[in-house]
Protein backbone atom coordinates (compact mmCIF):
# COMPACT_ATOMS: atom_id res chain seq x y z
CA UNK A 1 0.00 0.00 0.00
CA UNK A 2 2.94 2.23 1.04
CA UNK A 3 5.07 1.35 -2.03
CA UNK A 4 1.41 2.23 -4.17
CA UNK A 5 1.18 5.88 -2.64
CA UNK A 6 5.05 5.99 -3.55
CA UNK A 7 4.93 5.05 -6.72
CA UNK A 8 1.59 7.80 -7.44
CA UNK A 9 3.28 10.46 -5.59
CA UNK A 10 6.55 9.71 -7.70
CA UNK A 11 4.17 9.56 -10.82
CA UNK A 12 2.77 12.88 -10.40
CA UNK A 13 6.21 14.28 -9.65
CA UNK A 14 7.33 13.21 -12.99
CA UNK A 15 4.36 14.60 -14.60
CA UNK A 16 4.64 17.82 -13.35
CA UNK A 17 8.48 18.36 -14.21
CA UNK A 18 7.21 16.88 -17.71
CA UNK A 19 4.40 19.78 -17.88
CA UNK A 20 6.60 22.30 -16.64
CA UNK A 21 9.23 21.28 -19.34
CA UNK A 22 6.76 21.13 -22.07
CA UNK A 23 5.18 24.79 -21.05
CA UNK A 24 8.82 26.49 -21.04
CA UNK A 25 9.71 24.58 -24.89
CA UNK A 26 6.24 26.07 -26.15
CA UNK A 27 7.01 29.55 -24.37
CA UNK A 28 10.04 30.01 -26.38
CA UNK A 29 11.80 30.24 -29.83
CA UNK A 30 14.71 28.25 -30.49
CA UNK A 31 17.23 30.75 -32.80
CA UNK A 32 19.76 28.60 -34.04
CA UNK A 33 21.93 32.27 -35.46
CA UNK A 34 21.83 33.44 -32.08
CA UNK A 35 22.26 30.15 -29.95
CA UNK A 36 19.81 30.87 -27.38
CA UNK A 37 15.77 30.55 -26.44
CA UNK A 38 13.98 33.41 -27.59
CA UNK A 39 10.81 34.40 -25.49
CA UNK A 40 7.40 34.61 -27.43
CA UNK A 41 4.54 36.73 -27.24
CA UNK A 42 6.78 40.18 -27.32
CA UNK A 43 6.22 42.37 -30.03
CA UNK A 44 10.03 43.37 -31.17
CA UNK A 45 13.64 41.92 -30.59
CA UNK A 46 16.35 43.82 -30.16
CA UNK A 47 20.22 43.95 -28.95
CA UNK A 48 22.74 45.82 -27.43
CA UNK A 49 26.00 46.63 -28.21
CA UNK A 50 29.33 48.16 -27.20
CA UNK A 51 33.21 48.14 -28.03
CA UNK A 52 33.25 44.45 -26.93
CA UNK A 53 31.32 43.04 -29.77
CA UNK A 54 34.35 44.68 -31.87
CA UNK A 55 33.20 46.02 -35.24
CA UNK A 56 30.05 44.57 -36.52
CA UNK A 57 29.07 43.84 -40.24
CA UNK A 58 25.41 45.60 -40.06
CA UNK A 59 24.30 44.69 -43.43
CA UNK A 60 24.30 40.98 -42.66
CA UNK A 61 23.54 41.03 -39.16
CA UNK A 62 20.11 43.03 -40.48
CA UNK A 63 19.32 41.05 -43.06
CA UNK A 64 16.31 38.73 -42.29
CA UNK A 65 16.62 36.32 -45.36
CA UNK A 66 20.54 35.48 -43.19
CA UNK A 67 19.61 35.68 -39.52
CA UNK A 68 16.64 35.26 -38.01
CA UNK A 69 14.42 36.04 -36.16
CA UNK A 70 15.31 39.03 -37.49
CA UNK A 71 16.10 41.77 -34.59
CA UNK A 72 14.01 45.08 -34.84
CA UNK A 73 15.83 47.23 -32.64
CA UNK A 74 19.24 48.14 -31.44
CA UNK A 75 20.69 50.11 -28.39
CA UNK A 76 24.29 51.23 -29.08
CA UNK A 77 26.53 52.58 -26.41
CA UNK A 78 27.73 55.87 -26.70
CA UNK A 79 29.47 57.20 -23.37
CA UNK A 80 30.65 55.91 -20.02
CA UNK A 81 31.30 58.27 -16.67
CA UNK A 82 32.69 61.44 -17.23
CA UNK A 83 35.17 61.12 -20.13
CA UNK A 84 34.99 57.62 -21.71
CA UNK A 85 33.89 57.48 -25.68
CA UNK A 86 32.92 54.09 -26.65
CA UNK A 87 35.40 53.47 -29.54
CA UNK A 88 32.41 52.00 -31.86
CA UNK A 89 29.77 54.06 -31.00
CA UNK A 90 30.88 56.65 -34.17
CA UNK A 91 30.94 53.18 -36.42
CA UNK A 92 27.84 52.00 -34.78
CA UNK A 93 25.92 54.97 -35.33
CA UNK A 94 26.86 55.82 -39.03
CA UNK A 95 25.91 52.47 -40.27
CA UNK A 96 22.37 52.62 -38.32
CA UNK A 97 21.47 55.74 -39.57
CA UNK A 98 22.28 54.60 -43.17
CA UNK A 99 20.29 51.18 -43.15
CA UNK A 100 17.08 53.75 -41.34
CA UNK A 101 17.14 51.06 -38.21
CA UNK A 102 15.20 51.77 -35.13
CA UNK A 103 18.05 52.33 -32.60
CA UNK A 104 19.19 54.44 -29.29
CA UNK A 105 22.34 55.22 -27.10
CA UNK A 106 22.88 54.42 -23.60
CA UNK A 107 25.14 56.12 -21.14
CA UNK A 108 27.44 53.80 -18.70
CA UNK A 109 26.35 55.33 -15.26
CA UNK A 110 29.09 55.81 -12.55
CA UNK A 111 26.83 55.65 -9.82
CA UNK A 112 29.53 57.18 -7.53
CA UNK A 113 30.47 59.89 -9.70
CA UNK A 114 28.48 63.46 -10.05
CA UNK A 115 25.64 62.78 -12.36
CA UNK A 116 26.04 66.37 -14.16
CA UNK A 117 29.33 66.11 -15.77
CA UNK A 118 28.28 62.54 -16.94
CA UNK A 119 25.23 64.24 -18.38
CA UNK A 120 26.91 66.72 -19.87
CA UNK A 121 29.14 63.91 -21.35
CA UNK A 122 26.91 62.31 -23.07
CA UNK A 123 25.09 65.22 -24.39
CA UNK A 124 28.57 66.08 -26.07
CA UNK A 125 28.80 62.72 -28.12
CA UNK A 126 24.61 62.27 -28.78
CA UNK A 127 21.91 64.14 -30.81
CA UNK A 128 18.57 62.93 -31.42
CA UNK A 129 18.32 61.96 -35.34
CA UNK A 130 15.92 59.92 -37.45
CA UNK A 131 13.97 56.52 -36.10
CA UNK A 132 15.93 57.50 -32.87
CA UNK A 133 14.75 55.57 -29.80
CA UNK A 134 14.88 57.14 -26.37
CA UNK A 135 18.58 57.69 -24.70
CA UNK A 136 19.11 54.96 -22.28
CA UNK A 137 20.93 55.41 -18.40
CA UNK A 138 22.19 51.76 -17.90
CA UNK A 139 22.37 51.83 -14.18
CA UNK A 140 24.16 48.78 -13.03
CA UNK A 141 26.71 49.86 -9.95
CA UNK A 142 25.78 50.64 -6.43
CA UNK A 143 25.72 54.13 -5.04
CA UNK A 144 26.87 55.15 -1.29
CA UNK A 145 23.40 54.42 -0.66
CA UNK A 146 20.02 53.76 -2.46
CA UNK A 147 19.04 57.66 -1.38
CA UNK A 148 22.20 59.00 -3.10
CA UNK A 149 22.01 56.30 -6.25
CA UNK A 150 18.70 57.41 -6.85
CA UNK A 151 19.14 60.98 -7.01
CA UNK A 152 22.34 61.22 -8.86
CA UNK A 153 19.80 59.20 -11.84
CA UNK A 154 17.18 61.83 -11.10
CA UNK A 155 19.23 64.40 -11.90
CA UNK A 156 20.68 62.73 -15.03
CA UNK A 157 17.83 61.66 -16.45
CA UNK A 158 15.73 65.51 -15.85
CA UNK A 159 19.30 66.94 -18.20
CA UNK A 160 19.16 65.08 -20.52
CA UNK A 161 14.77 65.14 -21.05
CA UNK A 162 15.61 68.80 -20.90
CA UNK A 163 18.22 69.16 -23.51
CA UNK A 164 17.17 66.73 -26.07
CA UNK A 165 13.33 66.46 -25.94
CA UNK A 166 13.33 62.59 -25.38
CA UNK A 167 12.27 61.32 -21.86
CA UNK A 168 15.37 58.86 -20.99
CA UNK A 169 14.61 54.82 -19.98
CA UNK A 170 16.39 53.16 -17.08
CA UNK A 171 18.00 50.05 -17.47
CA UNK A 172 18.89 47.81 -14.53
CA UNK A 173 18.86 44.46 -13.35
CA UNK A 174 15.45 43.43 -11.58
CA UNK A 175 17.25 43.21 -8.03
CA UNK A 176 18.05 47.26 -8.29
CA UNK A 177 14.51 47.63 -9.72
CA UNK A 178 12.25 45.84 -6.95
CA UNK A 179 14.70 46.83 -4.08
CA UNK A 180 16.04 50.51 -5.26
CA UNK A 181 14.07 52.19 -7.81
CA UNK A 182 10.41 50.60 -8.49
CA UNK A 183 7.47 53.47 -7.09
CA UNK A 184 10.28 56.37 -7.55
CA UNK A 185 10.11 56.81 -10.88
CA UNK A 186 6.70 56.62 -11.51
CA UNK A 187 6.88 58.92 -15.24
CA UNK A 188 9.57 56.84 -16.45
CA UNK A 189 9.91 53.18 -18.31
CA UNK A 190 12.69 50.92 -17.04
CA UNK A 191 14.55 48.24 -19.04
CA UNK A 192 15.11 45.19 -17.15
CA UNK A 193 18.23 42.17 -17.00
CA UNK A 194 17.21 39.40 -15.65
CA UNK A 195 18.47 35.98 -17.05
CA UNK A 196 17.59 33.51 -14.48
CA UNK A 197 13.68 33.86 -14.46
CA UNK A 198 11.11 35.53 -16.35
CA UNK A 199 9.74 38.87 -14.96
CA UNK A 200 6.78 38.82 -16.36
CA UNK A 201 7.32 42.65 -17.62
CA UNK A 202 3.86 42.52 -19.22
CA UNK A 203 1.88 42.73 -15.31
CA UNK A 204 3.69 46.03 -14.95
CA UNK A 205 3.14 48.79 -17.11
CA UNK A 206 7.10 50.47 -15.98
CA UNK A 207 8.86 47.95 -17.81
CA UNK A 208 9.13 48.24 -21.45
CA UNK A 209 12.17 45.75 -22.39
CA UNK A 210 13.34 42.92 -21.01
CA UNK A 211 16.91 41.72 -21.41
CA UNK A 212 16.67 37.82 -21.32
CA UNK A 213 20.40 36.78 -22.11
CA UNK A 214 24.08 38.28 -22.10
CA UNK A 215 25.60 34.88 -23.26
CA UNK A 216 23.64 34.85 -27.32
CA UNK A 217 25.78 33.95 -29.91
CA UNK A 218 26.12 37.23 -32.31
CA UNK A 219 26.14 35.71 -35.89
CA UNK A 220 28.74 35.69 -38.05
CA UNK A 221 30.94 36.99 -35.19
CA UNK A 222 33.12 35.54 -32.55
CA UNK A 223 31.67 37.15 -29.62
CA UNK A 224 28.44 37.00 -27.55
CA UNK A 225 25.71 39.94 -27.26
CA UNK A 226 22.59 40.53 -25.48
CA UNK A 227 19.39 40.07 -26.60
CA UNK A 228 16.26 41.77 -25.29
CA UNK A 229 11.97 41.49 -25.85
CA UNK A 230 10.29 44.68 -25.89
CA UNK A 231 6.67 45.36 -25.37
CA UNK A 232 6.82 48.20 -28.02
CA UNK A 233 5.97 47.03 -31.88
CA UNK A 234 9.91 47.80 -33.71
CA UNK A 235 8.52 45.87 -36.76
CA UNK A 236 8.52 47.19 -40.43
Amino acid sequence: MKKSKFNFLLSLLALGIFSYLLWVQSNYEISVDFNSKIPEGYNSLGIDVSHHQGIIDWNKLLDSTIVKPKINFVYIKVTEGNDHLDSQWEYNRKSLLELGVNHGAYHFFQSKKLPVPQAEHFLSHWKPSENELPPVLDVEIEGFDDEDLRHKVKRWITIVEKQSGMRPIIYTSLHFYQKKFKGHFPNHKFWIASYSRNPRIERDPAILHWQFTEGATLPYHRTLVDLNVSKLNFRD
